[in-house]
Protein backbone atom coordinates (compact mmCIF):
# COMPACT_ATOMS: atom_id res chain seq x y z
CA UNK A 1 0.00 0.00 0.00
CA UNK A 2 1.33 3.21 -0.86
CA UNK A 3 -0.25 6.75 1.42
CA UNK A 4 1.00 9.77 0.89
CA UNK A 5 0.98 12.71 3.90
CA UNK A 6 -0.78 15.97 3.34
CA UNK A 7 -3.90 14.50 1.93
CA UNK A 8 -6.38 11.56 3.15
CA UNK A 9 -5.01 9.04 0.19
CA UNK A 10 -3.53 5.59 0.01
CA UNK A 11 -3.55 3.56 -2.87
CA UNK A 12 -3.81 -0.58 -3.16
CA UNK A 13 -1.69 -0.84 -6.56
CA UNK A 14 -0.49 2.16 -8.76
CA UNK A 15 -0.46 1.21 -12.12
CA UNK A 16 1.54 2.80 -15.10
CA UNK A 17 0.38 2.29 -18.82
CA UNK A 18 3.06 3.59 -21.50
CA UNK A 19 4.36 3.22 -24.64
CA UNK A 20 6.99 5.03 -26.54
CA UNK A 21 5.41 6.11 -29.14
CA UNK A 22 2.29 9.70 -29.28
CA UNK A 23 -0.38 8.53 -30.95
CA UNK A 24 -1.22 5.07 -30.29
CA UNK A 25 -4.30 5.27 -27.97
CA UNK A 26 -2.47 4.59 -24.70
CA UNK A 27 -4.95 7.00 -23.06
CA UNK A 28 -7.60 5.25 -24.82
CA UNK A 29 -6.60 2.42 -23.04
CA UNK A 30 -6.35 3.87 -19.65
CA UNK A 31 -9.63 5.71 -19.72
CA UNK A 32 -11.53 2.28 -20.64
CA UNK A 33 -9.26 0.38 -18.15
CA UNK A 34 -9.63 2.44 -15.54
CA UNK A 35 -14.12 2.78 -16.79
CA UNK A 36 -14.28 -0.96 -16.71
CA UNK A 37 -12.76 -1.48 -13.19
CA UNK A 38 -14.61 1.43 -11.86
CA UNK A 39 -18.02 0.21 -13.29
CA UNK A 40 -17.39 -3.17 -11.68
CA UNK A 41 -17.35 -1.46 -8.33
CA UNK A 42 -13.51 -0.94 -7.92
CA UNK A 43 -11.94 2.45 -6.31
CA UNK A 44 -10.46 3.96 -8.99
CA UNK A 45 -8.15 7.33 -9.45
CA UNK A 46 -7.04 7.89 -12.92
CA UNK A 47 -3.39 10.51 -12.98
CA UNK A 48 -3.23 12.38 -16.34
CA UNK A 49 0.48 12.26 -16.09
CA UNK A 50 0.74 13.80 -19.56
CA UNK A 51 1.66 17.59 -18.50
CA UNK A 52 2.08 19.12 -21.64
CA UNK A 53 -0.65 16.99 -23.76
CA UNK A 54 -3.38 16.21 -21.33
CA UNK A 55 -6.19 14.59 -22.55
CA UNK A 56 -8.04 11.83 -20.11
CA UNK A 57 -10.16 14.55 -18.84
CA UNK A 58 -11.52 15.10 -22.42
CA UNK A 59 -12.04 11.13 -22.72
CA UNK A 60 -14.07 11.66 -19.84
CA UNK A 61 -16.28 14.34 -20.35
CA UNK A 62 -14.31 16.34 -17.76
CA UNK A 63 -13.75 20.08 -17.71
CA UNK A 64 -13.09 21.55 -14.51
CA UNK A 65 -12.10 20.29 -11.01
CA UNK A 66 -13.91 20.87 -7.81
CA UNK A 67 -12.59 24.08 -5.91
CA UNK A 68 -10.23 23.03 -3.69
CA UNK A 69 -10.20 22.66 0.58
CA UNK A 70 -7.39 24.92 1.42
CA UNK A 71 -3.57 23.63 -0.10
CA UNK A 72 -5.49 19.97 -1.12
CA UNK A 73 -6.90 19.57 -4.81
CA UNK A 74 -10.47 17.81 -5.01
CA UNK A 75 -10.29 15.37 -8.20
CA UNK A 76 -13.12 15.67 -10.71
CA UNK A 77 -15.16 12.26 -10.81
CA UNK A 78 -16.59 10.77 -13.94
CA UNK A 79 -17.81 7.56 -14.93
CA UNK A 80 -17.32 6.65 -11.53
CA UNK A 81 -13.49 7.35 -11.75
CA UNK A 82 -11.24 10.31 -9.63
CA UNK A 83 -9.22 11.88 -12.03
CA UNK A 84 -6.70 15.10 -12.34
CA UNK A 85 -5.73 16.38 -15.32
CA UNK A 86 -3.23 19.88 -15.97
CA UNK A 87 -5.78 20.13 -18.59
CA UNK A 88 -8.72 21.04 -16.26
CA UNK A 89 -6.00 23.39 -14.23
CA UNK A 90 -4.90 25.07 -17.07
CA UNK A 91 -6.56 26.99 -20.05
CA UNK A 92 -7.17 24.52 -23.12
CA UNK A 93 -4.78 26.39 -25.58
CA UNK A 94 -2.01 27.23 -23.22
CA UNK A 95 1.16 24.91 -23.64
CA UNK A 96 3.46 24.29 -20.92
CA UNK A 97 7.37 25.00 -21.69
CA UNK A 98 8.13 23.12 -18.22
CA UNK A 99 11.40 22.25 -17.90
CA UNK A 100 12.15 19.13 -15.34
CA UNK A 101 11.90 20.26 -11.87
CA UNK A 102 8.55 21.93 -12.60
CA UNK A 103 7.49 18.58 -14.13
CA UNK A 104 8.59 16.90 -11.46
CA UNK A 105 6.87 19.43 -8.64
CA UNK A 106 3.67 19.20 -11.15
CA UNK A 107 3.14 15.81 -10.93
CA UNK A 108 4.39 15.18 -6.85
CA UNK A 109 1.62 17.52 -6.52
CA UNK A 110 -0.43 15.15 -8.34
CA UNK A 111 -0.13 12.52 -6.59
CA UNK A 112 0.84 14.04 -2.84
CA UNK A 113 -1.63 16.86 -2.78
CA UNK A 114 -4.41 15.44 -4.22
CA UNK A 115 -7.67 13.96 -1.92
CA UNK A 116 -7.88 10.83 -3.64
CA UNK A 117 -8.96 8.88 -0.80
CA UNK A 118 -8.31 4.80 -0.41
CA UNK A 119 -8.41 3.74 -4.47
CA UNK A 120 -8.06 0.38 -5.19
CA UNK A 121 -6.41 1.07 -8.42
CA UNK A 122 -4.54 4.43 -9.31
CA UNK A 123 -4.25 4.12 -12.96
CA UNK A 124 -1.37 6.42 -14.33
CA UNK A 125 -1.64 7.29 -17.92
CA UNK A 126 2.07 8.62 -18.55
CA UNK A 127 3.02 10.77 -21.67
CA UNK A 128 4.84 9.02 -24.81
CA UNK A 129 8.80 8.98 -24.76
CA UNK A 130 11.40 7.71 -21.88
CA UNK A 131 12.29 11.20 -20.17
CA UNK A 132 11.28 13.67 -17.18
CA UNK A 133 7.42 12.70 -16.77
CA UNK A 134 8.36 8.49 -16.68
CA UNK A 135 11.68 9.32 -14.25
CA UNK A 136 9.02 11.38 -11.73
CA UNK A 137 6.63 9.31 -11.82
CA UNK A 138 8.79 6.12 -10.83
CA UNK A 139 10.53 8.23 -8.29
CA UNK A 140 6.97 9.92 -6.57
CA UNK A 141 5.46 6.48 -6.64
CA UNK A 142 5.88 3.26 -5.69
CA UNK A 143 4.67 1.59 -8.92
CA UNK A 144 2.88 -2.14 -8.37
CA UNK A 145 3.81 -2.54 -12.43
CA UNK A 146 3.55 -1.59 -15.35
CA UNK A 147 2.01 -1.50 -19.11
CA UNK A 148 3.23 -1.20 -22.92
CA UNK A 149 0.20 -0.10 -25.57
CA UNK A 150 1.53 -0.41 -29.08
CA UNK A 151 0.41 -0.94 -32.52
CA UNK A 152 1.05 -3.88 -34.38
CA UNK A 153 3.35 -1.60 -36.56
CA UNK A 154 7.26 -2.23 -36.72
CA UNK A 155 7.95 1.63 -35.90
CA UNK A 156 5.35 1.44 -32.94
CA UNK A 157 7.02 -1.63 -31.47
CA UNK A 158 10.28 -0.05 -32.06
CA UNK A 159 9.96 2.90 -29.83
CA UNK A 160 7.37 0.71 -27.09
CA UNK A 161 10.51 -1.23 -26.80
CA UNK A 162 12.18 1.32 -25.25
CA UNK A 163 9.35 2.18 -22.64
CA UNK A 164 9.68 -1.44 -21.86
CA UNK A 165 13.08 -1.04 -21.01
CA UNK A 166 12.77 2.06 -19.07
CA UNK A 167 10.59 0.02 -16.70
CA UNK A 168 12.84 -2.41 -15.90
CA UNK A 169 15.64 0.24 -15.72
CA UNK A 170 13.30 2.08 -13.17
CA UNK A 171 12.87 -1.54 -11.39
CA UNK A 172 8.77 -1.10 -12.30
CA UNK A 173 7.70 -4.58 -13.24
CA UNK A 174 6.37 -5.30 -16.85
CA UNK A 175 3.15 -6.81 -16.33
CA UNK A 176 2.08 -6.87 -20.04
CA UNK A 177 1.53 -5.42 -23.80
CA UNK A 178 -1.82 -4.59 -25.08
CA UNK A 179 -1.81 -3.97 -28.88
CA UNK A 180 -4.10 -1.46 -29.76
CA UNK A 181 -5.74 -0.86 -33.48
CA UNK A 182 -5.10 -4.34 -34.52
CA UNK A 183 -7.37 -4.60 -37.54
CA UNK A 184 -10.33 -3.50 -38.69
CA UNK A 185 -13.32 -5.65 -38.78
CA UNK A 186 -15.05 -5.24 -42.25
CA UNK A 187 -18.71 -5.47 -42.92
CA UNK A 188 -18.28 -9.05 -44.51
CA UNK A 189 -16.49 -9.83 -41.42
CA UNK A 190 -12.97 -10.23 -43.62
CA UNK A 191 -10.41 -8.21 -41.34
CA UNK A 192 -8.21 -5.33 -42.81
CA UNK A 193 -4.10 -5.25 -41.03
CA UNK A 194 -4.45 -1.64 -41.10
CA UNK A 195 -1.26 -1.35 -39.29
CA UNK A 196 0.19 -4.49 -39.94
CA UNK A 197 0.21 -7.76 -38.08
CA UNK A 198 1.14 -9.29 -34.17
CA UNK A 199 3.82 -6.68 -33.29
CA UNK A 200 2.30 -6.81 -29.94
CA UNK A 201 2.60 -10.59 -29.44
CA UNK A 202 6.09 -10.39 -30.94
CA UNK A 203 6.92 -7.91 -28.26
CA UNK A 204 6.01 -9.65 -25.91
CA UNK A 205 7.42 -12.70 -26.59
CA UNK A 206 10.72 -11.01 -27.17
CA UNK A 207 10.35 -9.45 -23.89
CA UNK A 208 9.28 -12.36 -22.20
CA UNK A 209 6.35 -10.75 -20.99
CA UNK A 210 2.52 -11.43 -21.17
CA UNK A 211 0.72 -10.47 -24.30
CA UNK A 212 -2.74 -8.87 -22.73
CA UNK A 213 -4.55 -8.50 -25.85
CA UNK A 214 -5.71 -6.71 -29.17
CA UNK A 215 -8.09 -3.95 -29.39
CA UNK A 216 -9.79 -3.85 -32.93
CA UNK A 217 -9.38 -0.43 -35.29
CA UNK A 218 -12.67 1.14 -34.07
CA UNK A 219 -14.34 4.67 -35.31
CA UNK A 220 -16.41 4.59 -32.52
CA UNK A 221 -13.46 4.13 -30.02
CA UNK A 222 -12.50 7.88 -31.48
CA UNK A 223 -15.98 9.30 -31.24
CA UNK A 224 -16.37 7.96 -27.69
CA UNK A 225 -13.06 9.59 -26.75
CA UNK A 226 -14.41 13.11 -28.23
CA UNK A 227 -17.44 12.88 -26.26
CA UNK A 228 -16.55 11.90 -22.86
CA UNK A 229 -18.32 8.85 -23.23
CA UNK A 230 -15.64 5.91 -23.38
CA UNK A 231 -16.83 2.82 -25.69
CA UNK A 232 -17.27 0.54 -23.17
CA UNK A 233 -19.86 2.70 -21.45
CA UNK A 234 -21.45 3.98 -25.00
CA UNK A 235 -21.10 0.87 -26.96
CA UNK A 236 -20.87 -2.16 -24.44
CA UNK A 237 -21.73 -4.48 -27.30
CA UNK A 238 -19.17 -3.28 -29.47
CA UNK A 239 -16.35 -5.73 -30.24
CA UNK A 240 -14.15 -3.07 -29.35
CA UNK A 241 -15.27 -2.77 -25.70
CA UNK A 242 -15.41 -6.46 -24.99
CA UNK A 243 -11.92 -6.37 -25.81
CA UNK A 244 -11.28 -3.42 -23.77
CA UNK A 245 -13.54 -5.67 -20.32
CA UNK A 246 -11.10 -8.23 -21.32
CA UNK A 247 -8.27 -6.49 -20.81
CA UNK A 248 -9.49 -5.13 -18.05
CA UNK A 249 -10.01 -7.83 -16.23
CA UNK A 250 -6.39 -9.43 -17.37
CA UNK A 251 -4.88 -5.77 -16.31
CA UNK A 252 -6.67 -6.45 -13.03
CA UNK A 253 -5.75 -9.73 -12.61
CA UNK A 254 -1.82 -9.05 -12.93
CA UNK A 255 -1.75 -6.52 -10.59
CA UNK A 256 -3.22 -7.96 -8.14
CA UNK A 257 -1.04 -10.53 -8.08
CA UNK A 258 1.85 -8.56 -8.55
CA UNK A 259 0.65 -6.51 -5.58
CA UNK A 260 0.38 -9.38 -3.49
CA UNK A 261 4.01 -11.11 -4.52
CA UNK A 262 5.01 -7.36 -3.14
CA UNK A 263 3.32 -7.57 -0.28
CA UNK A 264 5.13 -11.38 0.27
CA UNK A 265 8.27 -9.68 -0.46
CA UNK A 266 8.14 -6.96 2.25
CA UNK A 267 7.46 -9.01 5.14
CA UNK A 268 10.41 -8.64 7.49
CA UNK A 269 11.96 -12.06 9.01
CA UNK A 270 14.09 -12.15 11.49
CA UNK A 271 17.03 -14.28 11.41
CA UNK A 272 17.85 -16.10 14.66
CA UNK A 273 21.39 -17.15 15.47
Amino acid sequence: MNSEEGSSTSFASSVAIASGKGGVGKSTVAVNVATVLAKDGAAVGLLDADVYGPNCHIMLGVDKLPPPRGKTIIPAVAHGIKIVSMGLLVGAQQPLAWRGPMLHSAIRQFVQDVDWGDLDFLIVDLPPGTGDAQLSVAQTLSLTGGFIVTLPQAVSVADARRGLELFRQLQVPVLGVIENMSYLSMPDGSQVDVFGQGGGSRLAKDADVTFVGQIPLDPKVRVGGDTGEPIVVAHPESESAAALRQIAVTVCEKVVAQSREQQVDSIPIEVIE
